[in-house]
């Protein structure tokens, strides 16, 4: 697939705020040829177009354009232990994942588009406790890389820091004076960065990502380095 986005079309929010008035299973099968060509052909356009960026960060990230099986997540939600019987999501969005990953509890870059919240980072969310224990560790063990990487100006200024759930007391056999007990408690290890509906409708949005993903690669080779994975 050659690099053909040119941004996401109007049609496309307009799509997700017609979804929201009307997120029921006959509205949006009347409404699919519309979701294929307003949502997943210009969200794959995306993704094959950040391929190349993405390969010059690390090699071990996946750009997969394909609407079912790649980067892409599905629309559909999984209600089988919610309340919220609501059966699509009412945003697009798509995951580079580690190539040694099979789902979204590994390390990778992220991009969520919603007609009222756009937003663009990495990390990793929610990882299995193995993986937690893991991660605690390497920042207990690695204070000065930890601190050079969580407050590298060029990551503060685009992201604001560090983000993630934390417990409300320390795990068991850290110290609870370590400088970075805050992080250490965490349960998720990811930072964002706002976008805008002009940003998003631009060809441009591919480098404003790719340079987003460039500030914030170096956690990602932290998390990575941590779970003993190639970055």
């Amino acid at each position: 697939m050659t690099e053909k986005f040119s941004g996401f079309p109007k049609d496309f929010f307009a799509f997700f705020r017609e979804l929201s008035a009307n997120n029921e299973k006959l509205w949006f099968e009347a409404n699919k040829p519309r979701f294929r060509e307003s949502v997943q052909a210009p969200m794959s356009d995306f993704i094959a177009a950040m391929a190349p960026h993405l390969a010059k960060i690390s090699k071990e990230f996946v750009a997969d354009p394909r609407p079912h099986g790649g980067s892409m997540f599905r629309i559909h939600r999984d209600v089988r232990f919610s309340r919220d019987k609501r059966p699509y999501k009412e945003h697009a969005a798509c995951q580079f994942r580690h190539r040694l990953g099979r789902d979204v509890h590994a390390p990778g870059f992220y991009v969520h588009i919603a007609p009222k919240e756009i937003f663009y980072g990495g990390g990793l969310w929610m990882p299995e406790p193995p993986a937690l224990l893991k991660i605690r560790e390497r920042i207990a063990g690695k204070p000065a890389l930890w601190k050079k990487t969580v407050e590298d100006k060029g990551f503060v200024k685009a992201f604001g820091g560090i983000e993630g759930e934390q417990l409300t007391r320390p795990p068991r056999g850290f110290d609870p004076e370590h400088p970075f007990i805050g992080d250490i408690r965490r349960k998720s290890f990811v930072a964002g960065a706002d976008g805008t509906v002009k940003q998003v409708q631009s060809a441009a949005f591919v480098q404003e990502v790719a340079d987003g993903f460039k500030k914030i690669a170096p956690l990602v080779r932290f998390l990575c380095d941590a779970l003993a994975v190639p970055f």
